[in-house]
């Protein structure tokens, strides 16, 4: 009986050991991390090569954009992250093609209506939509103490995008043939070419959970298109032809990101000893 009670009690006490010393570190992490980005894009100064008028994105369309965004990242234990991100970007307002009469005169009238069949009045939404599909790198300075996931962001990305104008009409209005499936195309400036953005942000990483994970960034874009179309009709720009124009846009943008990391895990370790 009293060897079962010494026994016991061994087992007890070094249980009790054990749990005393846990020892609790934190750790940086190696993991894949996919983020979900809203945010808003300002258009900024632009050029045209032969010095056409009213051709950046900035003219074309009233800002601001919504600009969302899916981020597929890889971190690596010493802070460093390969990027991939795929935006979509539209305007906040659902028709701000800007001066719309002058540019298209044979499509809409000064008021902003449209002409349409039997010479009734016709409604077109006309917005700007872009694409952009970016590869990039970046490092998270650590600030914060006992978390070494999260600080600073610095980061710099690169790939390919794509803009046009979308024209839209409802099937109960009357239909404006000058803007349906390939007629569409004369006036849609369709535009693609190379992106390049640098971001700042900060990173919070909990140490807990893998849902409180969070990312805000300031973005400027520099983007290099040339039209995509064989032919464009625009008067405000004397086009009524192929455009042969190099642009260069910039673009600003704030984004908040919602991150998974997946991970497995908490950040901290458990070591007993």
């Amino acid at each position: 009986m009293s060897k079962r009670l010494i026994i016991t009690a061994s087992l007890i006490c070094l249980a009790l050991c054990s749990n005393a010393q846990v020892k609790l570190t934190a750790d940086t992490l190696e993991c894949h991390v996919i983020g979900f980005s809203a945010g808003i894009l300002m258009p900024g100064g632009g050029s045209a090569s032969e010095g056409a008028l009213g051709g950046g994105m900035k003219d074309l369309y009233g800002s601001p954009w919504l600009d969302f965004a899916l981020n597929c990242d890889y971190k690596y234990k010493s802070n460093w992250l390969v990027t991939l991100d795929a935006d979509l970007w539209f305007g906040l307002n659902s028709d701000n093609l800007q001066e719309r009469s002058e540019r298209m005169p044979n499509v809409y009238l000064p008021n902003g209506i449209a002409y349409s069949w039997g010479g009734t009045d016709g409604y077109v939404t006309a917005y700007n939509r872009g694409l952009a599909a970016r590869i990039g790198g970046g490092k998270i300075i650590p600030v914060l103490k006992g978390n070494p996931n999260s600080g600073l962001l610095l980061k710099v990305s690169g790939g390919w995008f794509l803009q046009q104008t979308v024209f839209h009409q409802e099937f109960t209005e009357a239909p404006v043939p000058q803007v349906v499936d390939e007629y569409g195309k004369l006036y849609d400036h369709l535009r693609n070419g190379a992106i390049l953005t640098e971001s700042i942000g900060f990173v919070f990483m909990s140490n807990y959970s893998t849902y409180v994970n969070v990312r805000i960034s300031f973005d400027i874009s520099q983007c290099f298109s040339w039209s995509s179309r064989p032919y464009i009709i625009d008067n405000k720009m004397g086009l009524n032809g192929k455009d042969n124009n190099r642009y260069f846009d910039l673009l600003y943008g704030v984004k908040l990101t919602w991150m998974f990391p997946l991970m497995g895990k908490t950040t901290y370790d458990y070591y007993y000893y």
